[in-house]
């Protein structure tokens, strides 16, 4: 019980500083080491190994109503175990449903041993992830749980790092995964030892027929391999939550956060174009793995984030400056071509120095891949590692690239390309759903299930609803407002050109030069 108490006081202390993460997860780790030394013996195993188990899975599966007549369970060497077509499925077909009387859910929780803890235990009632891992768990130990034909066939470990070893870990540091790795294991070490002390002891669900069904998203031959679709995610994200790289991830991204500093002479005067455009003045943006490397969002914060003081003051009150914002995100369409040249400069520098971030380089990890004797999570956080430097490669060659085009351009006195009136609001010319305004589209790089944080720019945004005719609420607006905040904009760039004449513009010149990363 000591050990428990002292793995929930290191797992509840505060994060640890820059550098420390390290560190703490070995201390972490070697807490739960001693932990799963003392409770050997105590797993309830079942006999024999999983696939003996996958009979009475299909016979339990038709016996409650699913449907199994197309698919059978397969062994597919390296991918492990899946689904075999077994007969010719076509595309938008449904194969698979399964009722919910065999679905484990919060609600089969409460009705089960579970209910009295879930009803008092707020951990329980806000995390349905942790409450169904504890009715996994329980039932398991039931010898007449109506699951036990699943449960079963689970695997008896996963690939997911939570199962990896230290040095396989050690393998991640420096990619953009490690700090949610670590924290994962930290949390679930965390939630362990509160139960322990505790207790001491692609899909859609169909409302009508009550049932989770599978559709095909194309068409399988009979023998082929069933694969679902795990959703938009990044090889990271598969990685910590599915415990698999997929080599030929076309939504594979590196995150990179991006900000205007508050300190910056004109940061007003930029976060007031990027509202306009409904960017936030900081926000975590990606870098993917396709061409071109950035999104129309990302282009429209660099090209404000390089912006001149003459060039924002024509975004903010120049002819046709409101209908100028809904061009800053297309690329047919730079603000100059010196701005392109800064953006493009910054985003390949940026790009080389988080290269400079690992231990090991491209070639190094590619020699590590060819070794016949890597273990499989070790294989696993290599790709991960090599998969995010190709990326920053590909992006610090696309913006080298971009920067001598448009060296070329300058040095030629090419004209800058003007929008047509038939242009406007166009933020892309090669997918139709993306021709829209920035302030009409989410931000695409903003996490699931997060929020955009505009906390002392929301009168930003508001302002910037109102020049477009709307108030925040959406009625509309007076032309007496419209002046007033026509006022306000002229007032920001008085104010501006006062801090100039107090001596801040060399500082301001460096800012511009040499953009920044918050």
């Amino acid at each position: 019980m000591n050990l428990i108490s002292e793995l929930l006081q290191k797992c509840s202390s505060a994060t640890p500083s820059a550098g420390k993460e390290w560190e703490e997860y070995i201390q972490i780790r070697g807490l739960v080491e001693k932990i799963r030394k003392k409770q050997k013996g105590l797993s309830v195993v079942f006999e024999g190994s999983r696939q003996d188990y996958f009979s009475d899975l299909m016979s339990w599966a038709q016996e409650y109503g699913a449907s199994c007549e197309c698919f059978t369970v397969a062994n597919f060497g390296a991918e492990g175990y899946g689904l075999r077509a077994t007969k010719d499925i076509k595309a938008e077909e449904l194969f698979l449903w399964i009722p919910r009387k065999m679905l484990m859910t919060v609600e089969s929780a409460q009705n089960s041993l579970l209910g009295p803890l879930y009803n008092q235990d707020r951990i329980m009632q806000a995390m349905g992830n942790v409450t169904l891992a504890l009715h996994l768990l329980c039932e398991r130990t039931n010898p007449e749980s109506p699951w036990l034909p699943y449960i079963r066939s689970l695997p008896q470990e996963y690939d997911t790092p939570l199962y990896y070893q230290q040095d396989e870990v050690q393998l991640l540091l420096g990619t953009q995964a490690v700090q949610d790795v670590l924290s994962q294991y930290k949390n679930t070490a965390r939630q362990y030892a509160y139960f322990y002390k505790l207790v001491q002891i692609t899909t859609g669900y169909n409302l009508e027929d009550d049932r989770c069904e599978c559709v095909a998203l194309q068409d399988y031959k009979e023998n082929e391999q069933i694969y679902i679709f795990y959703g938009t995610r990044s090889n990271a994200e598969l990685v910590i939550h599915n415990g698999f790289f997929f080599q030929d991830n076309a939504h594979d991204r590196v995150k990179i956060k991006l900000g205007v500093s508050k300190s910056e002479r004109l940061y007003a005067m930029k976060a007031e174009v990027l509202a306009r455009a409904g960017i936030p003045s900081s926000c975590v943006f990606a870098l993917h793995c396709n061409e071109p490397p950035i999104s129309a969002q990302l282009l429209a914060f660099l090209r404000v984030f390089c912006m001149t003081e003459e060039e924002l003051k024509d975004y903010l009150l120049g002819e046709h400056a409101i209908n100028k914002i809904f061009t800053l995100g297309n690329s047919e369409f730079p603000v100059s071509w010196d701005n392109e040249i800064k953006l493009w400069t910054f985003l390949e520098t940026r790009a080389t120095l988080l290269l400079q971030t690992y231990k090991t380089t491209s070639e190094e990890d590619r020699s590590m891949l060819e070794k016949p004797d890597l273990s499989v999570h070790s294989r696993v956080a290599i790709q991960l590692r090599l998969a995010e430097k190709q990326i920053l490669e590909k992006t610090s060659a696309s913006g080298q690239a971009k920067r001598l085009h448009f060296q070329k351009k300058l040095e030629e006195g090419a004209p800058i390309p003007r929008y047509e009136e038939s242009d406007i609001a166009l933020l892309e010319n090669s997918d139709a759903d993306a021709k829209l305004p920035i302030i009409l589209r989410k931000l695409e790089e903003v996490e699931e299930g997060q929020e955009i944080e505009v906390g002392e720019d929301s009168h930003l945004l508001n302002r910037a609803k109102v020049l477009y005719g709307l108030e925040a609420n959406g009625e509309p607006v007076l032309e007496e407002n419209k002046a007033k905040v026509s006022k306000d904009v002229h007032s920001t760039l008085d104010s501006t050109g006062s801090s100039t004449q107090k001596g801040e513009r060399n500082v301001a010149d460096r800012t511009e030069e040499n953009p920044k990363e918050e």
